[in-house]
């Protein structure tokens, strides 16, 4: 315990910021950003590809069926390694690891997401798209007004535990020098040198109190969800949100 104290100590700000002020921002905190941004920009290719999946078009589904496939089953870390030797040849310069990982995470998060858009798109009932198109919205007004926002609202707690997976998935940006949390933790062995147990300690409670919080409260929406999902089914009426279907016609 004393050895973890003394880490915390003269090491706590490192593991959090990494060298910020005086040098790159890193540890827990690009930790944090690199799993915010990878979720948040592979959220609208996600729904796009989700659109693909369901679609009756050969040359819509299949292409996009491919890529999900593909993507689930490909290891991260080999993935990484293609964006990384692929992406400086593509844009002609050289790519920092930080935007490496963020592409990767991009791509790989994009499969993952798009299934659960598709999950949550084919769990509402037919009825929504077919009053939708009942009073005279089109495919795609109907879809983007009607059926995602309700999508949208029952997939928060998987798109939450996503999220937790990708905040563990950033700990591989170690391989390609990212200064996230699990690389600072390696800088802080390094110079301890005699201490890899209670370095690496504090490195599995940080990982673990930060997903264990964000599981949490994951496992509080989606327990949320399912009562307004049962409250609705029981009295019969439609949800206070999104709004019916004929209000957004008019």
């Amino acid at each position: 315990m004393g050895d973890i104290a003394t880490i915390l100590r003269e090491y706590g700000l490192l593991l959090l910021v990494g060298q910020y002020p005086n040098g790159p921002l890193g540890g827990l905190a690009l930790t944090v950003i690199l799993a915010v941004l990878g979720v948040l920009l592979a959220f609208p290719l996600g729904v796009v590809l989700a659109l693909a999946r369901i679609s009756r078009f050969p040359w819509l589904y299949w292409p996009a069926t491919a890529l999900v496939y593909v993507m689930r089953g490909v290891p991260l870390l080999m993935l990484i390694f293609w964006v990384y030797f692929f992406l400086p040849v593509l844009v002609g310069r050289p790519v920092s690891g930080f935007s490496t990982m963020l592409a990767t995470l991009v791509i790989y998060e994009a499969a993952y997401l798009a299934e659960i858009v598709r999950a949550g798109i084919e769990s509402l009932p037919r009825g929504q798209m077919e009053a939708a198109r009942a009073v005279g919205l089109t495919y795609w007004q109907a879809m983007r007004r009607v059926v995602l926002p309700q999508a949208i609202y029952n997939m928060v707690p998987a798109m939450l535990s996503q999220f937790v997976s990708t905040i563990k998935e950033t700990s591989l940006g170690y391989v390609i020098s990212v200064n996230e949390l699990t690389f600072s933790a390696s800088q802080v062995n390094s110079s301890l040198l005699t201490k890899p147990f209670p370095v690496y300690a504090v490195l599995a409670v940080i990982y673990f109190l930060l997903c264990f919080s964000l599981t949490q409260v994951a496992r509080h929406l989606e327990r949320r969800v399912a009562r307004r999902r049962a409250g609705v089914a029981g009295t019969g009426n439609a949800p206070a949100a999104p709004p019916p279907v004929a209000a957004i016609a008019e």
